[in-house]
């Protein structure tokens, strides 16, 4: 499966080979967007299509291979799709012929075992209705609507798309805000964005992007400037912001520079507290202070980007956090929504980033194993604030205070 950028709704669509998974995305898209033949098999690897559905909106749609493929590489195909379920919002399982066995079966557990919601579509039902025997048989795993459908016939699928709206999380779709809770009308919000070799060339950080959004959207004013132009713009301005957000990377110089009556975060926590389990990282990020010789600990990389020579993931958070324990630490980082090197029993330590450009549900079930094997997670900034000492203050405005953590636990 391609691992994407768009930070939408992923519906991934699921079912046996030739059971019209293809023809029913194209229909959705209301255009040609997925390779459809009477030939079982033509999808052979999970592929990601972005459009927008109209009386939805934007979505990502997973089209996988059958769920019945055969052979060695088949089994590989079926290992494929059942791993993109962690990283949808929604599911669509597509039955045809009126046939509901061991296929269905395995995919309506995973659905389960991985809290994703979904429903049943009967393709064909102009050829053959689904029969009682196999409607008895999913009642008795699931209470999830079961939609009878032609996709041949054509036309608009309204009651696909009103499936959609009432089964998808509220939280796939419709944004909340970033810090609309911490600023009013009016209210000053200094941005610290530092233009270095990591910078994109003409643009900003889609943090930074993000949060400038968030900041207009709740009637308030940003104003950006370099770490450079901090001390300046402060004293020849005397204004005093609301709050101040910087790049994690320079957060002392950032401390020293904002005084202490103006609340001080980063982007990387900001997004930690929107996106993440905020409550799972503030209990964390102290074992930091716990790790020992030898131990091994696991940097998650959401996006893919091309690797500078002081890259913040794979370079700067492993030498701070090396040089704060004084131990000897190993490190391994995995980009985008890759598969793990190694157990993640393995991990002493996990260190997830921003996680800007995946959406929640992805977000969440790469840390899962993590928090289930009660393994200590951290963020990025959150990680570097602590090894910095200025935690308590970075994570105050999320909590109220540095000591006051426990209301998110």
């Amino acid at each position: 499966m391609k691992k994407g950028k768009e930070d939408k709704p992923h519906i991934g669509i699921y079912g046996r080979r030739n059971n019209g998974k293809s023809t029913l995305i194209n229909l959705l898209a209301g255009q040609q967007i997925a390779i459809v033949s009477e030939i079982a098999g033509t999808t052979t690897d999970p592929v990601k299509k972005s459009f927008e559905i109209t009386g939805f909106g934007p979505v990502v749609l997973v089209d996988t291979a059958g769920s019945d493929d055969t052979g060695s590489l088949g089994e590989k195909r079926i290992a494929s799709t059942l791993e993109t379920i962690r990283n949808v919002d929604l599911a669509i399982l597509v039955i045809a012929h009126n046939r509901f066995g061991a296929p269905e079966i395995k995919l309506i557990s995973e659905f389960h075992r991985l809290d994703v919601p979904f429903f049943i579509i009967h393709n064909k039902s102009d050829l053959e209705r689904l029969g009682e025997k196999n409607k008895n048989s999913i009642r008795s795993l699931t209470e999830s609507a079961i939609i009878e459908f032609s996709s041949r016939e054509g036309g608009y699928p309204e009651e696909i798309i009103s499936a959609i709206r009432s089964s998808i999380p509220d939280s796939a779709w419709k944004t909340t805000g970033l810090i609309g809770d911490l600023i009013g009308y009016g209210d000053l919000v200094l941005l610290i964005t530092p233009i270095d070799v990591q910078a994109p060339a003409g643009r900003l950080i889609l943090p930074q992007v993000q949060v400038i959004r968030d900041i207009i959207d709740n009637d308030g004013v940003a104003i950006v400037l370099k770490e450079k132009e901090v001390d300046a713009f402060l004293r020849k301005s005397q204004v005093k912001p609301k709050l101040a957000i910087t790049d994690s990377q320079i957060f002392a110089k950032a401390d020293s520079s904002i005084p202490r009556e103006i609340p001080l975060t980063s982007f990387s926590i900001v997004l930690a507290r929107h996106r993440g389990d905020f409550g799972l990282y503030l209990k964390g990020t102290p074992e930091i202070s716990r790790l020992t010789d030898g131990d091994r600990l696991l940097v998650l990389e959401s996006c893919t980007h091309h690797v500078s020579c002081d890259d913040i993931g794979r370079v700067k958070i492993p030498r701070w956090i090396s040089n704060f324990t004084g131990k000897k630490l190993q490190f391994d980082t995995v980009a985008g929504l890759s598969k793990l090197p190694r157990p993640i029993t393995d991990y002493a330590m996990v260190i997830q980033c921003g996680g800007c450009v995946i959406t929640r549900r992805q977000l969440a079930n790469r840390i899962r194993p993590a928090a289930e094997a009660g393994i200590p997670v951290t963020n990025y900034g959150m990680a570097i604030a602590w090894v910095q000492g200025i935690y308590d203050r970075a994570v105050a405005p999320f909590t109220g205070s540095g000591d006051n953590a426990g209301k998110y636990l």
